[in-house]
């Protein structure tokens, strides 16, 4: 059943799954902050956010992490909005 459903829809699970990866960068990179390891730098930290900015923007929440930084409590709001738009308009119509 679980097969089926991933193989209709599989652009929705590729998608799904790069958020939940995106999600753990962040929980990751939180966890490595507050133990001072070796950091996943910003810059992939953003790069991988737009790929999946549900998953980053979740990820900054839950975590609470890189939120007093405007380049992501600006913009990665910014492209989840664009995002959001993107998804609804590709479900109304496809």
């Amino acid at each position: 059943m679980l097969f089926e459903l991933i193989k209709g829809h599989l652009l929705l699970s590729i998608y799904i799954l790069i958020n939940l990866i995106v999600f753990f960068l962040y929980g990751i990179d939180k966890w490595k902050a507050i133990h001072h390891k070796w950091r996943i730098p910003e810059a992939h930290l953003i790069l991988a956010g737009v790929f999946g900015i549900f998953g980053a923007v979740l990820g900054m929440l839950l975590f609470r992490h890189k939120i007093r930084k405007p380049k992501f409590y600006i913009g990665l709001p910014a492209i989840f909005i664009l995002e959001l738009m993107c998804v609804i308009l590709y479900m109304k119509y496809l």
